[in-house]
């Protein structure tokens, strides 16, 4: 075999474990190929060079002392890193929100924008669990629907939607959207019905059947806009009502898990494990 195509099958090589986050040796590497040290040095060399140019990442070989060895690093400034997309692909597949072709439509271009170093890695921890994966019953394709009433949102435009509830009958609705969020497995619209409304309906996404414009919009002065991290402190499972200020008592094994679910909850005092926790919260679900 000629030596250029052994530099070639040597170069694929050795950036191969490079990009699956691997340590390489170059006196080991230098036996495995049965060459010298110093054309293992010109391969990582030409792998810089690649990186550099053709790669245009900010991306690096660095000899790691405790390792003994050299690894592909990338800089963590200015750009997605590989653990960042990593965490991002495993809360999207536990979400179970979106229909199977989505989702891997997603996870596709997440895993395309990951830095070469470690690219193999984050698609190899994520495949199984993707091809495993089991979106939420309703089946429904979303991306359209979100970006449209995030525009509808945006521009403060009346819209009308024709809603299919829980059992199965369909209303009419005119609405002013005013956010759209995500809790347990679903997209919300959070939309009022009518000025003199002092607090939001909310409606599943999955179950709106059509939206459209009617032409209209509606100001909000700054002072009364809707503070969507505000809201979403003070609501429980997405039903809203009325603004409660609730008060219990509470012991088990984790007051830390009480806490994380209600957002505005305090502890007013605790005795020997059990603990009186105060916390504002819209509608009857907190009683859940």
């Amino acid at each position: 075999m000629a030596d250029g195509e052994n530099k070639g099958q040597r170069f694929l090589g050795i950036f191969d474990r490079l990009s699956r986050d691997e340590t390489i040796s170059k006196e080991a590497l230098a036996r495995e190929y049965g060459v010298t040290e110093k054309s293992i040095q010109r391969d990582i060399d030409d792998i810089r060079s690649y990186l550099s140019a053709a790669a245009g990442g900010p991306a690096d070989i660095r000899y790691d002392r405790q390792e003994k060895g050299y690894r592909l690093v990338e800089e963590e400034s200015g750009r997605l890193t590989r653990k960042g997309i990593l965490a991002m692909a495993k809360i999207l597949l536990e979400s179970r929100a979106f229909a199977k072709e989505e989702l891997h439509t997603i996870l596709d271009k997440l895993i395309d924008v990951c830095p070469q170093s470690g690219r193999q890695v984050v698609e190899d921890l994520v495949r199984n669990e993707a091809f495993c994966y089991v979106p939420s019953r309703h089946g429904r394709k979303l991306l359209d629907a979100l970006w449209d009433i995030s525009l509808f949102i945006k521009k403060k435009e009346i819209i009308r939607l024709h809603y299919r509830r829980q059992d199965g009958a369909e209303r009419q609705h005119t609405m002013k959207p005013v956010a759209l969020l995500f809790s347990e497995f679903y997209f919300y619209l959070v939309a009022y019905k009518d000025e003199e409304t002092s607090f939001p309906t909310v409606f599943r996404v999955d179950r709106i059947e059509t939206m459209e414009k009617t032409g209209d919009h509606f100001r909000v002065p700054y002072r009364d806009r809707f503070k969507d991290g505000e809201f979403r402190k003070r609501v429980q499972f997405m039903y809203p009502g009325v603004l409660r200020r609730v008060t219990f008592t509470y012991s088990g094994p984790s007051v830390e898990a009480v806490l994380d679910r209600l957002p505005t909850a305090k502890i007013v005092f605790e005795k020997e494990g059990t603990y009186a926790i105060t916390a504002g919260a819209y509608g009857p679900e907190i009683d859940m």
